[in-house]
């Protein structure tokens, strides 16, 4: 990560080294989606921002999930296309996130794209948009 885009101080929610699970809700809302579809979304989601897009986290294991981390109460606020979901609080009971350091060892979490001080969460009406479109829809609300 470029000096000019590091985070300074770095957020609380952020372990200091390997991942640690954090309360959807509280620092972040995430936005979960599974398998190719959450790499094409990061993707477009990316591109579109030149690289700059905010905190997504991708899952090495099970189905393969990204995370695109929101600025908290944005998630629930969009209706999402299917295979992906909105986690936030209050939404069907507690739901946690796994996030890994910005350095070091921290498999089976990493950063697709990492959170900095200009963009600290990922947009989440880019984010909608760029879902509907990857899953063959038009973009419903």
């Amino acid at each position: 990560m470029e000096l000019g885009n590091s985070l300074d101080p770095v957020p609380s929610w952020i372990p200091a080294s390997g991942h640690a699970l954090r309360h959807v809700g509280i620092h972040f809302d995430a936005v979960r989606a599974i398998g190719m579809l959450g790499e094409e979304i990061a993707y477009e989601v990316m591109q579109f921002t030149d690289f700059r897009a905010g905190p997504i986290v991708r899952s090495g294991v099970g189905e393969r999930s990204m995370y695109f981390l929101l600025a908290p109460g944005t998630a629930a606020g969009h209706r999402w296309p299917p295979g992906v979901e909105a986690m936030s609080r209050g939404a069907r009971g507690d739901a946690f996130v796994g996030v890994p350091a910005l350095d070091g060892a921290t498999w089976p979490l990493d950063w697709r794209s990492r959170p900095t001080a200009e963009e600290p969460f990922v947009d989440v009406a880019l984010l909608h948009e760029m879902a509907w479109l990857r899953s063959g829809c038009a973009v419903k609300e």
